[in-house]
């Protein structure tokens, strides 16, 4: 008869000194590091591969609410929420995703209402899009104070400060950018309507800027980073196509 022996280790400290702790909610047993508190699962399942942990992770940007794709694909929403933060900083930086700009280059700016966990915790995500690329050069996500249009205006590229600007009445723009470069249109639609339209897109694929559903972020901190996600995506797939040679 031959008999093997397992010896279980800490995976946070590597060390043997753990104990038995019950079952997740899945039924896999738990395992409690004496060492450094840690407690996890005891054999974790290695269950979805780079390529089902992309699909699924295309599907937070398809609309799909976290519990909708706990529900489809049967991952929990924790991981889903882990995926997403190590998927983000896996991607470049917005600045690496822009075509090379122009003198003539002009952009569009404009806010976007949104809100995290309930309605009256506003936030607002502030655009400035390159009117002949379509591509957002930058993004600033707080409330609709001149602060915020600020922060929008500090996180634009350098390349891109000395170009005209176009915006709506809001105050907040005049306030933060220069009036020789600021062109204000006041109850006259047309000027920012490629940012509006652009706007649609976001409510159409994205269920935390939806205005009536349930599929509304909890905390900024993941609102911050599928918001992210969500514009680099957009700008690398008009880079791409940019580059994609055409018949």
């Amino acid at each position: 008869m031959i008999e093997e022996t397992i010896t279980y280790s800490c995976r946070s400290c590597g060390s043997e000194h753990i104990i038995r702790n019950g079952h997740n909610k899945c039924g896999n047993p738990q395992y409690l590091c004496k060492a450094c508190g840690t407690c996890r699962v005891l054999r974790p399942k290695q269950k979805y591969t780079a390529e089902a942990k992309q699909r699924i992770l295309e599907a937070t940007q398809e609309r799909m609410s976290l519990r909708g794709i706990e529900r489809v694909f049967g991952v929990w929403r924790g991981t889903v929420l882990r995926w997403l933060r190590e998927w983000v900083a896996s991607l470049p930086k917005l600045s690496q995703t822009l075509l090379p700009d122009q003198a003539s280059d002009v952009l569009e700016l404009d806010e976007c209402w949104t809100f995290v966990q309930e309605r009256f915790f506003e936030r607002w995500l502030w655009t400035a899009m390159c009117r002949r690329t379509r591509q957002i050069v930058a993004y600033a996500i707080g409330d609709r104070s001149q602060t915020t249009c600020r922060k929008l205006k500090d996180r634009l590229p350098h390349g891109y400060r000395d170009c005209r600007f176009v915006a709506d009445g809001w105050e907040a723009y005049q306030q933060v950018f220069p009036d020789h470069q600021l062109l204000v249109y006041r109850g006259v639609r047309g000027p920012t309507n490629h940012q509006e339209r652009w706007y649609n897109t976001l409510r159409q694929r994205m269920g935390r800027y939806t205005r009536k559903t349930l599929s509304f972020s909890k905390s900024d901190t993941y609102h911050a980073l599928a918001t992210h996600a969500f514009i680099v995506r957009y700008n690398l797939a008009i880079l791409h196509a940019s580059r994609t040679p055409q018949p």
